[in-house]
């Protein structure tokens, strides 16, 4: 990098920062702050879905898949997201819409103390905030492996940078921050993808490099499927995948819960599944030729990507693709910091404090910046340690950890939603939860802590959440725990329209779900448990 890269540089972090902080006017309470007050439109809902799904884990862990096994990074990656989340646009998006328009909650599990009970509530919250604290952790570190590529800054060094300019805008800013700077970072990264899309067909030989590159590659790189990558993996990861981006991933939950209807949450979820389809396969061209412009490094060749970006694109647009890999870790780690603070200041603080039960607005917006800083710094801790033999390395986290274990903790929450569920109740919520837990440690590590070795990847990441979907369907059957009170909940979520169109109530999480009723109904009376 020289100053003209580094001016590109401090320049996008001074631009996501005057965004921040241009934000914080329009933030007054905690539903503003996690939910936008359910006023953004559809399409920068979408955006935003999109962006805060996928890091710069990109362009180290999966450029290191495509320029091993070339296609199949795609196919058993970012295809089955976009099904994933095409599935999902009927399914949860109008549905986690509802929980803010008609439940008036401001966090994804806030409506789970209804449907199930308070220690469901905490049991999945805290489990889920534990486990995205180290995910976040991953993307910090992935992020800064790439800039200590160009830069020679250390790893603690890139993390503190990254996580402190993310810290500013996303705490000042809340949800409307995340949401803005996503859409820049969406142009920038743009920009900065097709510069590397055409500098990768330049040096191949032009435009024909589309078509004609394919015979010059390894033997292989075509096939759909390869490595340990198989059609097995590819069901299991779409398996995983409905349920992760459809709302298991909180921070997804609240774009839908954001828009201003069920029907715009509908088409903010179309317009994500499009640019999942889309968008990753022209960023993974350049990571298919790979192997034809540079020689990996490292074994897992994820520094393969930042290598050809260095060999190929000139200073200034260099610090552009730079600051494409910034914007993507930054979008996805700010809207999960603001996702783990809503759950943390609405289900899990109330839960455990009385006080906390009692915040008026300006207490719930200040507890709600503080956790989101606080979570910021512990995942940043955790970073420095990714690559200790705990964590082992950075795609092992995300793809084994996160999608072996958020699974288990989507379940409940995600069919909770649905009256072909209704029948499960706490009892196979908490159970399921609990069993897909111990399924994924004994799927992955023997007593001792050992890796597990002998099982595929496929059954390591599939295998819990196939467990917690059986054990919460078989359970709800065999012990239904539906209740009056619960069909009421539920048919708020399932009915057509979309509430009085406010946003959320401003008062703690441990009673707002049900208090935003109308009391005069027999339905709110009902919700009151």
């Amino acid at each position: 990098m020289n100053s003209l890269d580094w001016a590109v540089l401090i320049g996008y972090f001074g631009v996501m920062v005057a965004i921040g902080v241009w934000s914080h006017k329009r933030v007054d309470d905690v539903s503003d702050f996690f939910t936008a007050g359910g006023r953004m439109p559809w399409w920068l809902s979408g955006i935003s879905h999109h962006m805060s799904g996928y890091s710069a884990v990109m362009f180290t862990g999966y450029a290191g898949i495509a320029y091993r096994y070339g296609v199949t990074s795609f196919v058993t990656w970012s295809f089955p997201i976009a099904v994933g989340i095409g599935i999902g646009a009927k399914l949860f998006a109008p549905r986690l819409n509802r929980l803010r328009s008609k439940l008036h909650v401001a966090s994804p599990l806030e409506y789970l103390k209804n449907r199930y009970n308070i220690p469901t509530q905490l049991a999945l919250a805290l489990s889920g905030m534990l486990l995205k604290i180290v995910d976040v952790g991953a993307k910090w570190a992935a992020i800064a492996t790439l800039l200590s590529v160009f830069t020679g800054v250390t790893l603690t060094q890139g993390i503190f940078i990254t996580g402190c300019i993310t810290a500013v805008y996303c705490t000042v800013g809340g949800l409307w921050a995340d949401a803005l700077t996503e859409l820049g970072q969406f142009v920038i990264q743009l920009c900065a993808g097709v510069a590397m899309l055409i500098a990768t067909m330049g040096k191949l030989g032009g435009f024909s490099a589309l078509w004609t590159v394919w015979d010059k590659l390894p033997s292989g790189h075509a096939d759909p499927t390869a490595g340990p990558y198989t059609v097995t993996f590819l069901l299991a990861f779409l398996f995983i995948k409905t349920f992760e981006y459809n709302g298991g991933m909180w921070n997804q939950a609240q774009r839908y819960m954001a828009t201003d209807s069920a029907r715009s949450a509908t088409r903010s979820a179309r317009l994500s599944a499009i640019l999942w389809l889309v968008w990753p396969a022209v960023l993974f061209f350049p990571m298919w030729c790979a192997p034809l412009l540079v020689h990996a490094k490292k074994p897992d060749a994820s520094d393969s990507y930042a290598l050809m970006t260095e060999s190929l694109l000139p200073h200034g647009l260099l610090g552009l693709v730079i600051v494409g890999f910034f914007s993507h870790t930054m979008a996805m780690c700010s809207s999960d910091a603001n996702a783990i603070s809503a759950v943390f200041t609405r289900d899990i603080a109330p839960a455990l404090s009385r006080r906390a039960r009692g915040w008026d607005s300006r207490a719930g917006l200040l507890a709600a910046r503080l956790s989101t800083l606080v979570f910021l710094g512990l995942s940043m801790s955790i970073a420095t340690q990714v690559n200790s033999p705990a964590f082992k390395d950075i795609i092992t986290v995300v793809i084994k950890w996160v999608a072996g274990l958020m699974g288990p903790i989507a379940i409940p929450f995600m069919l909770g939603m649905l009256r072909a569920f209704r029948k499960s109740g706490p009892t196979a919520a908490l159970t399921s939860w609990a069993a897909g837990l111990v399924t994924f440690f004994l799927v992955n590590y023997n007593l001792d802590g050992s890796d597990r070795t002998g099982v595929a990847l496929q059954y390591q990441v599939s295998v819990p959440l196939a467990v917690s979907l059986v054990l919460y369907v078989v359970i709800g059957l065999v012990r239904p725990e539906d209740t009056p009170e619960r069909d009421a909940l539920l048919a708020r979520i399932n009915s057509d329209g979309d509430g009085d169109g406010s946003g959320t109530g401003t008062g703690s999480g441990a009673g707002s779900a049900s208090a935003a009723v109308p009391a005069q109904t027999g339905e709110a009376k009902a919700l009151e448990l």
